[in-house]
């Protein structure tokens, strides 16, 4: 295990100490979340929790099935208690950019559909303005090529996402084009124009959603109330 690694299941078993008995729980997408699902399958063995999860993704939801966890999904429940999921990064205000998985469609859709949101990510994740990160935007298949020409036009570098030789396919059977933008001064400003781009499903900024941040550090997990 890496020393990232590490730091990522540190946060992830942390994050299920939040989790109480008769939850639904919203269950991320990534490689950290699979450390906290390790996690919350051993509290569900040992404890005899009973919970419920949302998973965000098809990966998540056969994860979490295959350690006992019961899932259903949005639609089935009448509310979430808490959604824990990762992050690709997390400005100082707290904004977030995710989707590095491609699930950022149904990450969102669960995320404004819970009561508090918490992401849990190791210390490289916190940076003090986003777009390092190449921001994730979900596309219909239908017309992508003019959408990405429209998209360079403006400037933001777009790359579709590709899976080897095929463009990578979200759940939701849509195409993913990666924004190389580098700095983003004006993420509520980049998220608006994004929203009213006809094609565009949904992209990766995910302003002011969030309650609290776990951060994995050297010297042990840092939880940071965020709003």
């Amino acid at each position: 295990m890496t020393h990232q690694d590490e730091l990522k299941q540190l946060v992830g078993k942390a994050a299920v100490q939040f989790i109480e008995d008769g939850m639904t729980v919203g269950l991320g997408t990534g490689s950290t979340v699979k450390f906290m699902i390790d996690a919350l399958g051993e509290r569900v063995s040992k404890e005899h929790l009973s919970i419920v999860g949302v998973p965000t993704s098809d990966r998540t939801r056969e994860h979490a099935n295959s350690l006992g966890i019961p899932t259903k999904s949005l639609d089935q429940v009448d509310h979430i208690d808490l959604t824990i999921d990762g992050a690709d990064q997390i400005d100082r205000n707290y904004q977030g950019i995710k989707g590095g998985g491609g699930a950022h469609l149904l990450e969102k859709v669960v995320a404004i559909n819970s009561e508090q949101n918490m992401w849990i990510v190791d210390e490289s994740k916190m940076v003090d303005k986003l777009g390092s990160f190449p921001l994730p935007v979900e596309v219909v298949p239908y017309g992508s090529r003019q959408l990405f020409e429209r998209l360079a036009a403006k400037g933001y570098n777009p790359v579709f996402r590709t899976n080897g030789d095929q463009r990578f396919t979200t759940d939701s059977k849509n195409y993913v084009i990666d924004l190389h933008l580098e700095q983003i001064d004006h993420p509520r400003d980049l998220a608006l124009e994004l929203d009213q781009m006809t094609g565009i499903i949904e992209h990766g900024l995910f302003l002011d959603l969030v309650n609290t941040v776990i951060v994995g550090h050297e010297n042990g997990p840092e939880v940071i109330h965020a709003r």
